[in-house]
């Protein structure tokens, strides 16, 4: 967190079929775009690039398992060198649509299970990272604060970002608490806004047991799948401003 300036990325999943891209995209200030893997084509790689620039929100890839049948929401068995080729096919489809508009990728940010998997498993965490540097080690890896992911990301000398979500609960290990359990997730926005205001400034968020969990974070993720994606992301982008923290990507 920038102790200097009280500043945080909004960041929101993009381009993956939902018709609420446009609306969302005025409320947050990184985008994390879908490219091949779990879904998206060049049409809606295209449309969501546009409307990124439209906005002035910062352009990302959102790699993930290349499985369109499972949304990219199952852990895949796959070889390391396929995947890797997977992950950079997918970036670089997405990089070469944004330099055709005079634009550049800024972050990868990988989806569902691979970003889940990652933040837990360190051989993946680290392949991930290194095929990233590989690909262009200027680009910003996006990982679940506190996590593997991070340090890999470091390790390899790459600017990464921790992220927090506003509209999940941590457990007081400070991971997630299971998509499962009842506590999960913050439905109201007021709620969330209060949980990222504290977060910025004091480090910390509660845990469901009430310790407080420290999360070094500089993204929030903002889910746009959910019924009252725009109306959660609109409260929150105004309830920040109200609260003089400015929303900018931080490297940007």
């Amino acid at each position: 967190m920038n102790d200097m300036v009280r500043q945080i990325d909004l960041n929101c999943d993009l381009g993956e079929g939902y018709l609420n891209d446009a609306e969302l995209m005025k409320y947050i200030s990184s985008a994390n775009i879908a490219c091949g893997g779990h879904t998206g084509h060049y049409d809606s790689m295209k449309r969501t690039v546009e409307l990124a620039i439209e906005n002035n929100v910062a352009i990302g890839a959102h790699p993930s398992y290349p499985d369109f049948d499972n949304f990219g929401r199952k852990s895949i068995n796959i070889g390391h060198s396929e995947l890797s080729d997977s992950i950079t096919r997918q970036i670089d489809s997405l990089r070469v649509i944004a330099r055709s508009f005079g634009s550049e990728i800024v972050h990868v940010k990988p989806h569902g299970a691979l970003y889940n998997d990652s933040a837990k498993v360190r051989e993946l965490a680290a392949l991930i990272a290194e095929t990233v540097a590989n690909y262009d080690n200027k680009l910003v890896l996006f990982g679940l604060a506190n996590s593997i992911s991070i340090d890999e990301g470091w390790r390899v000398g790459l600017r990464v970002c921790g992220e927090a979500f506003a509209d999940r609960t941590y457990t007081k290990d400070g991971n997630l608490t299971p998509r499962s359990e009842s506590n999960a997730f913050v439905d109201s926005s007021l709620t969330a806004l209060d949980n990222i205001v504290q977060l910025i400034d004091t480090g910390y968020v509660m845990a469901t047991t009430g310790e407080r969990v420290m999360i070094d974070a500089d993204t929030i993720c903002i889910h746009g799948d959910g019924p009252n994606a725009v109306d959660f992301a609109t409260k929150l982008n105004h309830g920040l401003a109200n609260f003089g923290i400015t929303i900018r990507p931080k490297y940007v």
